[in-house]
């Protein structure tokens, strides 16, 4: 399985900065350590034509040369500077790089991404660039020769609603984007994804997954999706410190391997992206983010041996 990661590109945060960056190195070195059937890999940098089809160009030409206002630079909640740039350009071409990886292997993972709070044309929450939103567009661009416009399903399981997702792709018939996360919560005024579903605070395993199993054949009912993008926040485990919810790390792996098990079921390829993590100790947020890697890579080889094909081959 193909995994992609950007974590050599770091933000230079100021000191006390509580956007746990070093999560993303250290997932990575144990998955290089646990894993060894993981072929890790460094993602091209989204072009701006690519993040063109989901993003403003004015919006995409001011980040790129540091022109953002104040406000806009708050909003997103990192200084400017080059490595930011490098940094959002890198995640979102790490997704649009497993969604391709995806589709010829049946799943692939990127090993950050999941920058579901920004919008077309303005960033926010730790987020610049839209990469599910951005990967999607790829994915049916990839596609245009074939004179039919791929089915992508965003299934988003950060504990933080996909305001930014709703936004870019509302009324958008090709793309459906299903969000679960706590009612409470960031983001404060809420878009509308196609299936929103909130949770109250301190929501348990039992609940949690009966809402998800709902949710995912209203999912089948209304869609017929021929790719999923799945963001696997580990903040809805009981020791994130913004989560709100409360999943034991037993409850986030039945998580992860509901939304495998459906996109093996249709037989459509799934690219996962790790997306929020804020864990009071962050061990434990890399533990969470560790077990969607080897679910993710479970998921993988039962394709493998069950296929004589490399690849999912329903809507492929």
């Amino acid at each position: 399985m193909q995994a992609f990661y950007s974590d050599h590109f770091v933000l230079p945060l100021p000191e006390g900065h509580r956007f746990p960056m070093a999560k993303y190195r250290l997932l990575r070195e144990r998955v290089a350590a646990e894993l060894p059937g993981v072929q890790l890999l460094e993602p091209d940098a989204a072009s701006m034509g690519q993040l063109a089809l989901a993003h403003a160009p004015d919006y995409i030409e001011r980040v790129l040369e540091g022109r953002l206002e104040p406000q806009e630079v708050r909003a997103i909640g990192f200084p400017w500077s080059p490595p930011m740039v490098e940094r959002s350009q890198r995640s979102a071409g790490a997704t649009i790089a497993a969604c391709r990886a995806a589709k010829l292997t049946g799943v692939a993972v990127n090993l950050a991404g999941g920058t579901h709070h920004a919008h077309r044309a303005r960033g926010a929450g730790y987020c610049v660039f839209n990469d599910a939103a951005v990967a999607a567009r790829v994915l049916q661009a990839d596609g245009a020769p074939q004179r039919r416009v791929l089915p992508v399903a965003v299934i988003d399981l950060d504990v933080h609603q996909g305001d930014g997702t709703a936004e870019i792709l509302t009324g958008d018939d090709s793309v459906f984007t299903l969000s679960i996360h706590g009612a409470t919560n960031f983001p404060f005024r809420k878009q509308h994804s196609d299936l929103d579903v909130a949770l109250p605070d301190g929501t348990r395993d039992e609940d949690y997954l009966a809402a998800l199993d709902a949710a995912l054949r209203e999912v089948q009912r209304r869609f017929n999706p021929g790719f999923i993008i799945y963001l696997a926040g580990a903040d809805a485990h009981e020791g994130d410190r913004l989560g709100k919810l409360a999943l034991s790390s037993v409850g986030m792996a039945a998580r992860d391997r509901r939304v495998l098990e459906l996109a093996a079921q249709l037989g459509v390829p799934i690219a996962v992206a790790m997306a929020g993590g804020y864990g009071r100790d962050i061990a434990t947020t890399v533990d969470v983010h560790m077990n969607t890697v080897r679910a993710a890579f479970d998921a993988w080889a039962r394709r493998q041996e069950t296929s004589g094909m490399h690849v999912a081959t329903r809507h492929v």
